[in-house]
């Protein structure tokens, strides 16, 4: 099993208990931090359960139907995993101005406020994997599922932080008042998930900097005399570069070919050794792009 595989099975074992033992307590207690905690570890469960789908399934070889694969599963992943987390924010923070309107005594506060420290001790060390797990491999999944659990590790501490105050100060005010900051940094930390994923599915180009270092590989052969149509896109742990390469009319086909093939491996090696690089050479023995350019018109 890939490693990025064995990442979601432990962030889902360790969301379903989470989710068993805070629900329990969330509901007994009638505090809206501890239930806003176990609605987001019941996303959270959903959501790795969902990432392990589509680990599985974006790594499958191209088919009949899906020649180039099914890469951008990991991006609509990313895109469903930070919608669930804006929408659980948006839950939460109804149900903190619910409880401020209609206000409720608090109950089991001893029980509560262990059963987030048990939440916190699990928690950071599942963060910790992830963080590993996404620092080895550089999967988007697994760095949006890190991140995901990083934010419910600092929810889960200020949770703890505010029945601890709750329970020796009595203001119960600050229940519902934590649970609306928590809401509110759900949908910050949610905002750059979404970002990345929408970007992935709509063929974002690579950064500036790993396009001009393939423009510096391809200007550094003296054979080739110009080069147009650079085209990059990144879909998952993917990469697609494209380009015409133009050559001297003299130059023999095989000797065009091997000049390629050294470009291409060069480029190659700019990227990990997880990254999946697909490039295509288009060899012209002139400069076709103005005749292309008025065909497009066309």
């Amino acid at each position: 099993m890939r490693l990025e595989k064995k990442a979601t099975v432990a962030s889902s074992s360790v969301a379903a208990l989470l989710v068993l033992i805070k629900l329990t307590i969330g509901v007994l207690s009638g505090s809206i931090a501890v239930l806003a905690s176990a609605i987001d570890s019941l996303l959270d469960l959903t959501v790795s359960m969902f990432n392990y789908f589509a680990l599985h399934n974006s790594e499958k070889d191209p088919d009949e139907q899906f020649h180039f694969g099914r890469s951008k599963l990991e991006p609509l992943a990313a895109v469903i995993e930070g919608t669930i987390i804006s929408l659980s924010a948006l839950f939460i923070l109804y149900e903190a101005i619910a409880k401020i309107i209609h206000s409720e005594p608090m109950r089991y506060m001893g029980e509560s406020i262990m059963v987030m420290l048990i939440s916190l001790v699990i928690t950071g060390a599942l963060v910790y994997f992830l963080s590993y797990v996404a620092k080895k491999t550089n999967n988007m999944v697994i760095r949006a599922d890190a991140l995901h659990y990083k934010t419910d590790l600092f929810s889960n501490g200020a949770v703890l932080v505010a029945l601890v105050a709750v329970h020796y100060s009595g203001i119960e005010l600050i229940d519902p008042i934590l649970g609306i900051a928590i809401a509110i940094y759900m949908i910050y930390s949610a905002v750059p998930i979404v970002k990345e994923g929408v970007l992935m599915l709509l063929d974002v180009s690579l950064p500036k900097e790993d396009v001009d270092k393939i423009k510096a590989i391809i200007e550094a052969e003296p054979e080739i005399t110009s080069y147009h149509y650079l085209r990059t896109r990144i879909s998952g742990s993917h990469i697609f570069i494209s380009v015409h390469i133009v050559f001297n009319v003299s130059i023999s086909l095989y000797d065009a070919h091997v000049i390629a093939d050294r470009v291409e491996l060069k480029i190659k090696d700019l990227f990990d050794e997880d990254k999946k690089v697909h490039i295509l050479i288009h060899m012209d023995p002139y400069d076709d792009k103005d005749i292309n350019e008025e065909e497009e018109e066309w």
